[in-house]
């Protein structure tokens, strides 16, 4: 954990499991404030069920979720947005036959008070405003990655949760939305991000996690790791101990 920021979740020894098969492993790491933590990791890895799990979509097997110092692994879901996490999930989904403000609406149950609300998006993302009665189905894959970054925002959440980023989107437009995420931080939002995208998630991260069959290969902080150790780690090489900042076995 940096110096510069205090603890504000706490994952410990999580463990999930879909049927039989286990998602994840004792994973455990924790969130400072003010920071951007990236879970890293192929396809199948686990990362999109640890976002799940923590914003209680899918209830562990075994471990703690702590927010801000209190318990809220048995919370349900609903009730984690109200306390301040808010994820944007894999693939938007966003609700096809609603308009763009209709969809950002949505995002306004069991908000938060705080600085975002449907204005607040609109100076974020100026087109929408025109486009606000377009139906989201008609929209293209970033407008509508957009318009769910938005849907979770005007809930005003202390930690951001954010599956997959870049995923089917042009270069150019990944680019805009990571551009974005200085604001949001500015703005006093942690965000705990997803990417299959290494070298995005690596220049957006002050600290990554890399994950493997559901458990972690590799922590630290982006700017110490270096290329060997963190492709050893995403493909599941043997390095050194990750005391050290390498690969654990």
């Amino acid at each position: 954990m940096s110096r510069d920021h205090a603890t504000l979740l706490d994952v410990e020894a999580l463990t999930v499991h879909h049927g039989q098969l286990c998602a994840l492993d004792e994973v455990s790491f924790s969130v400072g404030a003010g920071e951007t933590f990236a879970i890293i990791g192929a396809n199948g890895a686990g990362k999109s069920t640890l976002l799940r799990a923590l914003a209680g979509l899918h209830p562990p097997t075994s471990g703690r979720i702590v927010l801000d110092g209190e318990d809220i692994t048995a919370v349900p879901t609903t009730e984690r947005l109200a306390r301040g996490l808010a994820l944007v999930p894999e693939g938007r989904r966003l609700f096809p036959s609603l308009s763009v403000e209709e969809n950002l609406r949505v995002g306004t149950h069991r908000a938060r008070k705080g600085p975002f609300d449907i204005q607040r998006v609109y100076e974020l993302f100026p087109w929408m405003v025109e486009r606000r009665r377009q139906r989201a189905a008609r929209l293209s894959g970033g407008e509508q990655q957009a318009v769910a970054i938005g849907r979770a925002l005007v809930a005003n959440p202390r930690i951001l949760l954010l599956d997959e980023l870049s995923l089917g989107l042009a270069p150019v437009v990944v680019q805009r939305i990571y551009g974005l995420l200085p604001e949001l931080l500015s703005s006093g939002v942690t965000i705990l991000l997803v990417e299959q995208d290494v070298s995005q998630a690596m220049r957006a991260a002050s600290r990554v996690l890399c994950l493997l069959e559901g458990r972690t290969t590799l922590s630290g902080l982006a700017g110490e790791l270096d290329r060997a150790s963190i492709e050893a780690a995403y493909f599941g090489l043997h390095a050194e101990s990750p005391e050290r900042g390498g690969v654990a076995r």
